[in-house]
């Protein structure tokens, strides 16, 4: 290497270093500047169909009467409380209708999330459980989890 390409090198090196320290940078946000998952807040963002079926239908106003107060508004989920049901989990290759069915008559094991056991919903029928995935499948088609 002659002296000319190395007092080049050496000289570029000092320009980059300079330009590096004098640059102005933004701010990056520190862990303390971003908010804490507020207990109780919806986990996901959920986009309704424009319209639901009959059975969706029958299905939202159960699920809003029984499901809604642990799995949230349009199935969202609760920060803290329990998992979202619109979320690429419970697609239906991953959950088929009858896990809904076993869920509501037996509970579930914790094993996807950390939300602790769900117990089982007595109170919920069959016929409830098949209106109530109609509207759970309808809702997460309308997010694009088939």
């Amino acid at each position: 290497m002659n002296k000319y390409t190395l007092a080049g090198a050496a000289a570029l090196a000092v320009a980059l270093g300079a330009y590096a320290f004098t640059r102005t940078t933004p701010q990056s946000a520190s862990v303390e500047d971003i908010p804490a998952p507020v207990e109780g807040a919806p986990m996901v963002a959920v986009t309704l169909p424009v319209m639901l079926s009959t059975e969706g239908t029958m299905g939202k106003r159960a699920f809003d009467a029984v499901c809604a107060a642990c799995h949230g508004e349009n199935a969202a989920g609760r920060m803290g409380i329990a998992p979202p049901l619109i979320h690429k989990i419970y697609e239906p290759s991953h959950h088929a209708d009858m896990a809904f069915q076993m869920a509501a008559a037996n509970g579930v094991r914790a094993h996807h999330w950390k939300f602790g056991d769900m117990p089982p919903q007595p109170e919920v029928t069959r016929a409830n459980v098949i209106s109530i995935t109609a509207y759970i499948r309808e809702v997460q088609r309308a997010n694009g989890i088939n």
